[in-house]
């Protein structure tokens, strides 16, 4: 059920009314014609621009066609009274047994209230977290882990068939490093003396258990090999160790991908050659590479830098701002050349749309890759990037400092261990993905309406409460969803109750259009917005006692009621669920 889906359907067949009876032209395009909520709610339930983005095609003023459109669209039972404003914008009010109506809808789907079919079983790929196999994810990937499974979610909710991916970026100098200061710990295991760590290696302490598995497995054998023979071995059990150490951290958030994908295959060859291989061929045979010398970088000049031939991809023909590199100056593949090969992977598994969330460090990579992408696909396929900026943490108002290069850092296990999974999970979602985020330890854990993970968890536990005391006012009712689905609405009349039937009815609208601009943050404004409409309700009770929700001498009234703010506390779990938070039940 979608109500603005439903009012559209009543607008079209209006508009079809009046073209089949003369006062509009036939075969008119209305994919246009919109229907969504008005800036002003005081103007009415939803506005419409039909009258103004078919005038021209009507060769009529946007005001005759609104008024045309008013006059007949009252006819129908929805729709209480029609307001033609300004130039030919439509204002709409709804009849209020639709909007009660809404409360039933509710009630039937459960927590499949808001499920779409925006997507229509289209796969998309989405690939976040991706953190380099080299330490426990600290809090900085916390953000974007969060936000590509909310987005995963939401994606699933709004009728998309989504894969959730992991690109391990196992290849290149950072795990040779990381190799390296395996093996130190391995020296320490077997009790050497290792000192200091050395500068450019890995200082954290959590590599002393792979030092010691990797003793308890070789004992001393690795000791007396040469670096060309014990690097590789040190290297996949490092890189096994340091994944699993990664599942298990995004475990504790609850995130669960099902693709992870090695770097390193895109290299491996097989009778086809190697994928990267293949990916270079492919531009090639498209007469997209071509030998060329790169104008130096602007602004400072790197010292190294210097004008020499390199294999370049014709990025500018696709929106690049320069052509690219695919090898480095020692005959190597660049990391963009290997992110081609990867995404050509993706679309060959039948992934037409990507999207990929990456740092806020990666920003001036996003053009090149969506050029690749449009490359490779002859442009049938899209690449969404989304960056996440830095989260800064905070202790009752004073900043947390980190260093990572010292090794000292708050892990994402730190900050769930302390807080919750759920308080995490929400708050790293109360922004845009792409704007600044405070993390206060102390904040996010106040019970007060200023912390918005409690101020909507505590709308859903006080529904629990109002249920749990019904139950025990009316021993013999039944109070379950299918029997209040069935109950009289009527009694709701106030304009609190009604005003919050209209805000829970624009949730499946919500979740379409927060899908197709792949923003999960819209779902946790929407849930402070309901939660707020709740908790004004619930105030509004204590002060007029004929708004209170249970009345023990009008089971009537109280069974409406209950309906209402059940159907609120499903719409609260539905949206929840996107954001991969346990609605509660209880407060403690």
């Amino acid at each position: 059920m979608n109500l603005f889906s439903d009012i559209r359907t009543v607008l079209l067949q209006t508009l079809e009314t009046l073209s089949s009876g003369g006062t509009l032209p036939g075969d008119l395009d209305l994919g246009n014609v919109t229907v969504e909520p008005p800036r002003d709610p005081s103007h009415g339930d939803i506005a419409t621009n039909a009258a103004m983005v078919l005038a021209k095609q009507a060769k009529m003023k946007p005001r005759d066609i609104a008024d045309a459109i008013a006059a007949e669209i009252t006819s129908h039972p929805s729709i209480a009274s029609a307001e033609v404003a300004g130039p030919g914008f439509i204002n709409l009010r709804l009849a209020e047994d639709l909007m009660r109506a809404q409360v039933t809808g509710v009630l039937e789907a459960g927590e499949k209230f808001g499920d779409a079919d925006a997507g229509g079983g289209r796969k998309v790929n989405v690939e976040y977290v991706s953190a380099n196999p080299t330490g426990p994810m600290h809090v900085g990937h916390c953000r974007g882990a969060i936000f590509g499974d909310a987005l995963a979610n939401l994606l699933n909710k709004a009728g998309y068939d989504v894969a959730r991916e992991y690109y391990i970026n196992d290849a290149g100098g950072q795990i040779e490093v990381l190799a390296r200061s395996a093996f130190l710990r391995y020296r320490e295991a077997l009790g050497e003396t290792i000192g200091d760590i050395p500068e450019g290696l890995y200082p954290g302490d959590y590599l002393v258990p792979v030092g010691k598995a990797l003793a308890d497995e070789h004992g001393k054998a690795l000791a007396g090999m040469d670096e060309a023979d014990w690097l590789p071995i040190v290297k996949d059990a490092s890189i096994d160790a340091m994944m699993a150490m990664i599942r298990d951290d995004l475990a504790a958030l609850d995130i669960h991908h099902k693709v992870f994908f090695s770097e390193r295959d895109l290299g491996r060859s097989d009778e086809q050659g190697s994928k990267l291989a293949e990916a270079i061929d492919l531009l090639d045979g498209k007469g997209l590479l071509y030998t060329g010398v790169l104008e130096p970088p602007k602004g400072k000049k790197p010292d190294d830098w210097e004008a020499r031939p390199q294999l370049l991809f014709k990025a500018t023909e696709f929106g690049d701002d320069v052509d690219r590199a695919l090898k480095k100056s020692d005959g190597t593949h660049t990391y963009f050349a290997a992110d081609i090969a990867y995404h050509l992977d993706k679309y060959r598994r039948g992934f037409n749309e990507m999207i990929d969330v990456w740092g806020a460090d990666h920003g001036g990579y996003i053009k090149r890759m969506q050029a690749a992408v449009k490359a490779l696909s002859d442009g049938e396929g899209s690449l969404d990037v989304k960056i996440c900026q830095m989260v800064k943490l905070f202790r009752a108002g004073e900043p947390v400092k980190m260093s990572k290069r010292s090794g000292e850092f708050v892990t994402l296990r730190d900050v769930v261990d302390e807080v919750g999974r759920d308080v995490v999970r929400f708050m790293m979602l109360t922004r845009k993905n792409d704007a600044p985020l405070d993390f206060d330890f102390a904040a996010v854990m106040e019970q007060s309406k200023d912390n918005p993970v409690f101020y909507v968890q505590y709308a859903h536990a006080r529904i629990c409460s109002v249920l749990r005391l019904a139950a025990d006012d009316f021993p013999d009712a039944d109070l379950s969803d299918a029997a209040l689905a069935t109950t009289d609405l009527s009694p709701l009349d106030d304009e609190a109750e009604l005003a919050l039937i209209k805000l829970m009815a624009g949730f499946p609208r919500l979740v379409e259009q927060a899908a197709l601009s792949h923003e999960p943050h819209r779902v946790a404004f929407y849930l402070q917005d309901l939660a707020a409409g709740f908790h004004a309700l619930w105030n509004k009770g204590k002060d007029d006692a004929r708004l209170r929700f249970i009345h023990t001498d009008q089971p009537g009234v109280t069974m409406a009621r209950l309906a209402l703010i059940r159907a609120v506390a499903l719409t609260l779990a539905a949206g929840l669920g996107i954001l991969g938070v346990t609605p509660v039940k209880e407060m403690r």
